[in-house]
């Protein structure tokens, strides 16, 4: 992207109809660390990826929690996540205080777009360099939402967003099919290998418990974060996939090598 004469405000379109500082801000989601999300028909699992400014500092938070059936994983400017995350919580709050029950999802996502879409045809204000992945259980059941700076939002049963997040989205393709009426030790299994796809090209970041962070909410399961030394037993489904991996090629390799069965004379 270069910058040009259309882009200076976020009210002038270019004349090929597009909103380039709009475009700008998704960039903004695309450039932030993996976040991950999947969800089955009882429960919803969120794995991010954490990183740091330098080794010398501590990892920025990737997940929030919104209310106690609803959190959210974060790619791109975490400052915007924090204006959206008291947001979302204010809007919980008042609808509990109003109704007295919990928010439902849709609404809750329906609100945070449309604060979204505000920032994108305002001259005094700029888009919200920050995705959302938004995950709750309410009344109709567990939901995977993701949301954008346009101000667009979607409903998925398995979703990835931030760098290198196209190598998750091909994991999750390959098998989401059966997420439906999986458990949420699997899901969470599935949720570490797809997070595992975004860091398998990189020689130099692999998943620790420093830098991986996982949260589900689901029925009868409120909102639970994993963080740090938590998370290892969940990071053991790594060295099980490769130890398999390994079995796998040995085998293969044996079958190779032996020789062919001799043929009886008659």
């Amino acid at each position: 992207m270069f910058r040009n004469q259309y882009d200076t405000d976020i009210t002038t379109y270019s004349p090929q109809g597009r909103v380039h500082q709009i475009e700008y801000a998704m960039e903004a989601v695309k450039q932030g660390s993996a976040v991950v999300g999947l969800r089955s028909a009882t429960h919803v699992v969120l794995a991010t990826l954490k990183r740091s400014s330098s080794e010398l500092a501590s990892n920025q938070r990737k997940l929030f929690e919104i209310d106690s059936h609803v959190g959210i994983a974060i790619a791109g400017l975490t400052a915007d996540a924090r204006v959206l995350t008291r947001f979302m919580r204010a809007e919980c709050h008042n609808h509990q205080y109003v109704y007295e029950t919990p928010m439902p999802l849709s609404r809750l996502v329906l609100a945070v777009a449309d604060k979204s879409q505000v920032a994108t045809q305002r001259a005094s204000k700029r888009p919200f360099g920050v995705g959302l992945l938004v995950a709750g259980y309410d009344t109709t059941g567990a939901h995977l939402y993701q949301t954008c700076p346009s101000g667009n939002y979607f409903e998925y049963e398995a979703f990835a967003i931030g760098a290198r997040s196209q190598s998750a989205k091909t994991y999750l393709e390959k098998h989401f099919e059966s997420f439906a009426a999986l458990s949420l030790e699997e899901l969470c299994r599935h949720a570490i290998l797809a997070l595992q796809e975004t860091v398998a090209s990189s020689k130099d970041t692999e998943l620790t418990t420093r830098n991986t962070a996982l949260a589900f909410v689901g029925r009868d399961t409120p909102w639970t974060m994993v963080e740090d030394d938590s998370v290892e037993e969940y990071l053991l489904v790594l060295d099980a996939e490769d130890e398999l991996e390994e079995g796998d090629a040995d085998a293969a390799r044996q079958q190779t090598q032996q020789p062919p069965a001799a043929m009886d004379e008659s």
